[in-house]
């Protein structure tokens, strides 16, 4: 049975076209924290229509997970690999750092050149109507947490702390430990975000699934709790 690594893919919006972006974990990390957040269900008095029952439900629980990733160059160091030599683990850590900010140097390029076509539009920004607000032409990143065949799942990155180790005489880390903190973002229906969408509702079944299965493990159990 192949040993399956953990991953975080940066995709597009489309179902084709290539992969911009992709760390897959060098060392799989040893534990996954996975925290429920789940609203406050306490039930409320009054005669407003706001007034919920207790088992009624409002505003659905947020699940966010917490990873160290460990990378080394030291297999690579051994095997005279260029790239490591050259500049050690940098490529991984700039890989996992590009997933945090939005766009990049030629989306940049192309705002700029979209903002020289409207100047040159409208005759420069004393004939503009109205207050000038910036354009949001830059989008975060969309990225898939891959852990194992039942979870592949749509996350935004919410915490990055890295801790170089170790460096070479260039001064390139070698060695380092990266904590990454993750918020699953279910993908609204009204999305155009097909590969987020189709990932949480794959995610969303397998789960099912293995909660149904466990009814298969309690089931010579389920008499002995009932006392009559």
């Amino acid at each position: 049975m192949p040993y399956l690594k953990g991953a975080l893919i940066e995709y597009g919006s489309g179902l084709v076209g290539p992969i911009p972006n992709i760390v897959i974990f060098q060392f799989n990390p040893e534990t996954v924290t996975r925290t429920i957040q789940i609203p406050n269900r306490r039930l409320t008095t009054g005669s407003g229509g706001a007034s919920l029952e207790a088992h009624q439900g409002g505003e659905p629980p947020v699940e966010t997970v917490s990873v160290v990733a460990k990378f080394s160059a030291a297999d690579k160091l051994n095997d005279n690999n260029i790239l490591a030599r050259a500049v050690g683990i940098g490529p991984q850590l700039a890989a996992l750092e590009k997933m945090v900010f939005p766009g990049g140097k030629i989306s940049g390029l192309i705002g700029a050149a979209l903002d020289a076509i409207g100047d040159a539009v409208f005759g420069g920004s004393s004939k503009k109507k109205g207050p000038e607000k910036p354009i949001p032409r830059q989008k975060y990143p969309r990225i898939l947490f891959i852990w194992g065949l039942t979870r592949v799942l749509p996350v935004t990155i919410e915490s990055m702390t890295i801790t170089e180790e170790q460096y070479d005489s260039l001064l390139n880390p070698i060695q380092a430990e990266v904590n990454i903190g993750l918020a699953i973002t279910p993908v609204s229906n009204c999305s155009d975000d097909e590969i987020g969408k189709g990932a949480y509702q794959y995610s969303s079944m397998a789960k099912e699934v293995l909660a149904m299965s466990n009814l298969v493990n309690t089931a010579g159990q389920i008499m002995d709790l009932i006392p009559f």
